[in-house]
């Protein structure tokens, strides 16, 4: 699913605000063990941090080997940005595109690789040419309005995100990544309900909890938002993060530097 700006770079809440920052996930994809039960033929189970790291050498191996096998591309690519090199995962699947220019699939990868290295404009055209108009996807749909949001285009970006939703009715990925374009305009109260909606759907997972506990503790509720946090994190974690919210808001011009921080 694609993320917000990161205000938290060192702390595990920032690593949940997929929404706007394609992890891409950017919209919909929900990690690398989503990439590798979907082109790897191995069952999708969650990941730590150690396992994407290994994932990452294993497919890099099997991408040095045969550079030209989608799979390994598709793969190797996911881990690299799950391990935050963004640049090289852009690379292998800019060569992937080369190789495979028309499959929705690599297209769809691509795209949001470039959006997760901040490569908007480059972006927005891979995910717009990788959708099906006869058959739209609405993962694409929300990859795209992320990109909108990111782009400052808000009002677009909402249309594609409704648009989605009429595809994939109550999907929480696109209401989180809802939810966190009224928050880059500064519609909080709008935001928080959205995401209240979202965690309530069956299969939400833990970074659309983390993005309500991100839009509760900008809106002063500190006590509130840490509860929330608490049931995805550790307490130290929920704590250190709340903590470092405390700190950025105290901060002057601080909602402009949530709004302006660089994607992570």
């Amino acid at each position: 699913m694609l993320a917000l700006r990161r205000p938290f770079p060192a702390l595990s809440l920032s690593s949940a605000l997929v929404p706007l920052v394609m992890s891409l996930a950017l919209a919909g994809c929900s990690g690398l063990s989503q990439a590798v039960g979907t082109h790897g033929g191995q069952a999708a189970v969650p990941m730590t941090q150690r396992d994407f790291e290994r994932a990452a050498t294993e497919w890099g191996q099997r991408y040095q080997r045969n550079p030209q096998d989608k799979s390994n591309a598709l793969n190797y690519a996911a881990a690299l940005r799950r391990v935050g090199q963004m640049e090289q995962a852009v690379a292998v699947l800019q060569r992937a595109a080369i190789n495979f220019p028309e499959d929705h699939d690599v297209m769809s990868a691509y795209g949001k690789a470039l959006a997760s290295a901040g490569q908007l404009e480059q972006a927005l055209r891979i995910i717009q040419r990788a959708q099906t108009p006869d058959q739209p996807d609405w993962r694409l749909l929300s990859a795209e309005a992320v990109i909108l949001d990111q782009l400052g285009r808000p009002e677009e970006a909402r249309r594609l995100y409704e648009r989605a939703l009429q595809f994939a009715p109550n999907e929480p990925t696109v209401m989180s990544n809802l939810g966190m374009s009224y928050v880059l305009s500064g519609d909080l109260a709008q935001a928080e309900a959205v995401l209240r909606q979202a965690i309530e759907v069956p299969g939400a997972d833990s970074r659309v909890r983390q993005n309500l506990a991100l839009v509760v503790g900008l809106q002063g509720r500190f006590d509130e938002a840490e509860a929330i946090a608490r049931r995805e994190l550790s307490a130290d974690q929920a704590a250190a993060n709340i903590q470092y919210l405390r700190q950025m808001l105290s901060q002057q011009n601080n909602w402009e530097s949530l709004r302006t921080t660089t994607p992570g």
